[in-house]
């Protein structure tokens, strides 16, 4: 099979299904933020919606310097890929048979998406010191596009034949542990770093 030919027919549509309503909530996560981001640059003296307590303040995540690591804002990657994703999955629902090239760059999309998040994760609690909540929707929605993604591509052998056997079938047993344990290992990390501040509110 050449990279240009069609993937075997596969169900996906319930990973189409994810596509199209993750997409949406991540883009309408990232367009938000854009806005937000947009009126904290025309008045310095604007509290963002999202900016709700000392922890949860989007406001500082968004004036740090990580908030543009490519130069501009980064809610502007969010709004220019995730219409591709939802493109995806209407096409994949729509009954389109993608090209494996298609899936590969996929796959390459929702990698580079997965470590930008855990960079940003890393960076809102150990650098900047704070949490925001429209992030947070997206790096929700990221962990499991990136892990129903790459389950698909494994299974149909877009990463390799010898991807296609055992460790599609340890991915496939074990995907919903591994969706679980992501989010437990967010969650502690939120809960650890600032249990001081969540102490008071107890």
């Amino acid at each position: 099979m050449s990279q240009h030919d069609p993937e075997p027919v596969t169900d996906d549509r319930r990973l189409a299904w994810g596509l199209v309503v993750g997409g949406l909530i991540a883009f309408v996560a990232a367009f938000v933020l854009l806005l937000e981001r947009l009126r904290l640059f025309e008045d310095s003296s604007y509290v963002p919606s999202c900016s709700i307590n000392p922890v949860l303040s989007c406001g500082n995540v968004m004036e740090s310097a990580q908030a543009s690591l490519l130069g501009f804002p980064n809610p502007i990657i969010g709004v220019a890929s995730f219409p591709v994703v939802i493109a995806t999955g209407m096409a994949l629902l729509g009954g389109a048979r993608l090209a494996r090239w298609y899936w590969a760059g996929l796959q390459v999309g929702v990698t580079v998406a997965m470590v930008f998040i855990s960079w940003l994760v890393f960076q809102s609690l150990y650098r900047i010191g704070a949490l925001c909540p429209y992030c947070m929707v997206v790096w929700v929605v990221v962990i499991p596009m990136f892990l129903y993604v790459t389950l698909r591509n494994v299974s149909a052998g877009v990463l390799g034949k010898g991807a296609a056997g055992r460790p599609a079938a340890v991915l496939r047993d074990w995907h919903a542990p591994l969706l679980v344990l992501a989010y437990m290992v967010v969650v502690l990390l939120i809960l650890e770093r600032f249990w001081d501040y969540w102490s008071t509110l107890l």
